[in-house]
């Protein structure tokens, strides 16, 4: 793989069924390196396979489709290329599945989050920001520099790649879907950001997410409500303990099924699988925390007859799980080498998304394929690395490998987090630098999600020498091996791979020939402030001891060391790469910075295609030259 071909990745999002279980429709995103943005498009497909997946839509950006219960609609996402105002951001639609054109619901100024159709068929509820008046393009000829100052109050006030949260509350709508011309009715107000719509099958209710107790937005605290469609009977269904997400009504619809984690402490926490009786009275915990853990990013979990599926981080897998609602034993639905994206089921009738070695994502009925809009040829396999800590703790990993017999220049890449995983997908980075000669070692040490919380836990107070150690196993093991150069060995990793990497170049530089750390976290006392998460995390995580940030150990970093970060990432702010390349520069020591203007944190998965492209180009320069 090369840099540009990134441009050649199709990835498919959340499919739905229709609800006679005949057909899927799934949106299929992928970069446009001329455009230099991302396009995506609806597909539709027999679930048995007697035809392969035709485009439904031909729009410039289209996803988040769904099926209405009576399968005569299909709502959906849609941006339109190059417009300016509404149109240029998500918008809801419906298409009538029989035939005919598109129609556009809503036209709010930030554009909508993801609907679901009332059980009636005649409306959907969603959520949209409304920004304040005079901000975000709602006042003509206003750019965003000549907006009044914003006044904050709040310690969640920002978010990283979305942006400031206090003047742009997230509220509940709902819109006659069948009537053209209707308007949304708002049905939440207030300053709250509510999330995460659902509608009871009876019809008479909505559940969402959102936090509206006394401490809101000084506190990660997120309650499930429920209310009338009208916005009536507003009530709270949990007890403010948690950090509750995703509510799904049970077909019954007595009882609310929601994602969440502990609000305290707030880190390093699995998202479990929860329920609550609609009518009030204890959650119930559905999934054990060591051994259940919901997929970040796209994880979901679907209430249906016979329990909850999940999908679940398992040892670099993501499979799918259900739970049943007495508590007994789980039973594994789809396991084996793969991450399941997105998934849907009507009956017995299982459709789902997954990515695996060969593959950024095809779309399966039970066993069957129906897609293949990727091509596999050239994908570079995965081997299996199982090492031992020092102290006898399992590090489990892969290294992929390139082409030919070897011995190949190495690379460690570390992932971020911690609480995350590397796995069985055919992961971008590592088929670049594969196919650009390296050998890949990456693996999922104490912090990383997958392996149980407390294997997650492990790192707390400690992260830098706890998974140091465990780093060092797995590439020593991985070293053991004939092909593979121990002379010739770089690391890399952003975010909190980032830190591992500027703490491994002052700790380990010795195994090293240079290091890349990207968008990381090195100080971890400016972090506290600098950062949308480091007002809850930074002490947390890393406690506040001086001896626990890599920024007290750059005078230890004597190997080449090129730092990347993004202007605009409000994660782990620029200010963390400047402190390090300024204590660097000042020893004279061999260092550079690259800077993404226009970026965030999420730069090297969902950045401008081309920034991607020279990101990458610029790593395997600077791994040709030093290493």
């Amino acid at each position: 793989m090369k840099p540009a071909d990134i441009a050649q990745q199709r990835v498919p999002g959340h499919p739905t069924l229709s609800p006679d279980g005949r057909f899927v429709v799934v949106a299929v995103t992928r970069p446009d390196l001329d455009a230099d943005e991302y396009t995506g498009q609806l597909w539709i497909a027999p679930v048995d396979g007697s035809a392969p997946p035709r485009r439904l839509t031909q729009g410039w950006k289209d996803g988040a489709p769904l099926f209405s219960p009576d399968g005569r609609w299909l709502a959906f996402h849609r941006s339109i290329k190059d417009a300016k105002g509404p149109e240029g951001k998500p918008q809801l639609w419906v298409l009538p599945v029989d035939g005919g054109e598109p129609r556009r619901l809503t036209s709010h100024p930030i554009g909508v989050d993801e609907a679901v159709w009332s059980p009636d068929s005649t409306r959907l509820a969603y959520t949209a920001r409304i920004p304040e008046e005079g901000r975000y393009g709602t006042a003509e000829g206003v750019g965003a520099e000549a907006e009044p100052p914003r006044r904050i109050t709040k310690l969640w006030y920002r978010v990283d790649n979305l942006g400031f949260l206090n003047d742009r509350p997230r509220s509940v709508f709902v819109i006659d879907a069948l009537t053209e011309g209707a308007e949304p009715v708002q049905v939440t107000d207030g300053p709250y950001d509510d999330a995460d719509v659902d509608w009871s099958p009876t019809g008479d209710l909505l559940a969402f997410a959102s936090s509206r107790h006394e401490t809101w937005g000084d506190d990660l605290v997120v309650d499930i409500w429920v209310c009338n469609v009208d916005g009536s009977g507003l009530r709270a269904l949990t007890d403010g303990t948690l950090s509750a997400w995703r509510p799904r009504f049970t077909p019954d619809g007595g009882t609310v099924v929601f994602a969440g984690s502990p609000a305290s402490p707030p880190i390093i926490n699995a998202e479990s699988v929860h329920s609550v009786p609609v009518a009030g009275g204890p959650r119930t915990l559905l999934s054990d925390p060591e051994r259940h853990t919901l997929a970040h990013g796209t994880g979901r979990a679907t209430p249906y007859e016979d329990g909850v599926i999940m999908s679940n981080e398992a040892r670099g897998a993501v499979e799918l799980v259900l739970l049943p609602y007495d508590g007994g034993e789980p039973k594994v639905l789809l396991g084996g080498r793969r991450q399941v994206i997105g998934y849907d089921r009507r009956g017995d009738t299982l459709v789902y998304t997954a990515a695996d070695e060969g593959t950024w994502g095809e779309l399966y009925a039970g066993d069957k394929q129906l897609s293949t809009w990727n091509d596999t040829t050239g994908a570079r396999p995965l081997t299996e690395v199982d090492a031992t800590a020092p102290d006898g703790y399992p590090v489990h990993g892969w290294v992929v490998r390139p082409e030919g017999p070897g011995p190949h220049p190495v690379l460690l890449m570390i992932h971020g987090g911690p609480f995350a995983q590397y796995g069985w997908g055919r992961f971008d980075e590592a088929q670049v630098y594969a196919g650009a000669g390296y050998a890949v070692v990456m693996g999922n040490p104490r912090g990383s999600s997958g392996y149980g919380q407390e294997h997650g836990r492990a790192v707390i107070g400690d992260v830098g020498a706890v998974s140091e150690r465990d780093l060092v196993a797995l590439l020593d093991e991985a070293l053991k091996a004939d092909d593979l150069d121990a002379t010739r060995v770089g690391v890399l990793g952003g975010s909190h791979g980032g830190f591992m990497t500027t703490w491994m170049a002052a700790h380990q530089g010795h195994r090293f020939k240079a290091a890349i750390s990207e968008r990381a976290v090195n100080a971890t006392d400016s972090f506290v402030g600098a950062s949308d998460i480091g007002w809850f995390f930074s002490d947390q995580l890393w406690t506040s001891d001086p001896s626990k940030s890599p920024l007290t150990y750059a005078d230890r970093i004597d190997i080449p060391m090129l730092i990347i970060h993004s202007e605009h990432d409000w994660r782990c702010p620029v200010e963390q790469a400047q402190r390090l390349f300024v204590a660097l520069k000042l020893r004279k020591a061999d260092v550079e910075m690259l800077l993404f203007p226009g970026e965030g944190h999420e730069l090297s998965r969902s950045g401008r295609p081309k920034h991607r492209v020279a990101r990458f180009d610029a790593i395997l320069e600077y791994f040709a030259k030093h290493v």
